[in-house]
């Protein structure tokens, strides 16, 4: 069995490890760094450490968050450091068994399917699992 915490991103259930997740805080301030690859918000400071901000809207293929939209900052432990995923809403930590798994859906875009796991077949929902390492991986090169 495994622990995901789920969050709401546009129309869609996702899920992250509940031990990839640090933190989890409301919207920070963030500041824009030019030229940024596309989906990386920019860098905020969480207690004097830089993390960089991703949109995980973008990430999945879908329309950026936008300046007004109120949200989450996950903040994701990877090798590289922290780094903040931004989500909609954050929903309630669900525990999943290998029964529910299923591959990434088909329908998928082909520029999110990198960060997806796979699926699970929840009552009502499908849950997307994202893989944290992957989604959080930024180059600032």
């Amino acid at each position: 069995m495994e622990q995901f915490c789920t969050f709401e991103v546009a129309k869609f259930l996702v899920g992250i490890e509940i031990g990839s997740i640090q933190e989890i805080l409301r919207v920070q301030p963030v500041t824009v760094v030019p030229l940024a690859p596309s989906g990386v918000c920019g860098l905020m400071s969480l207690r004097g450490q830089i993390v960089p901000v991703i949109d995980l809207r973008v990430r999945l293929g879908l329309p950026a968050s936008g300046s007004g939209t109120a949200g989450f900052d996950v903040i994701v432990r990877t090798s590289q450091g922290a780094v903040s995923l931004l989500v909609d809403e954050v929903g309630d930590v669900v525990e999943v068994g290998p029964d529910t798994f299923e591959p990434v859906p088909d329908t998928m875009s082909a520029s999110a399917r990198p960060f997806i796991r796979g699926a699970h077949r929840l009552e009502r929902r499908l849950l997307l699992t994202i893989e944290a390492e992957t989604a959080a991986c930024v180059n600032l090169a």
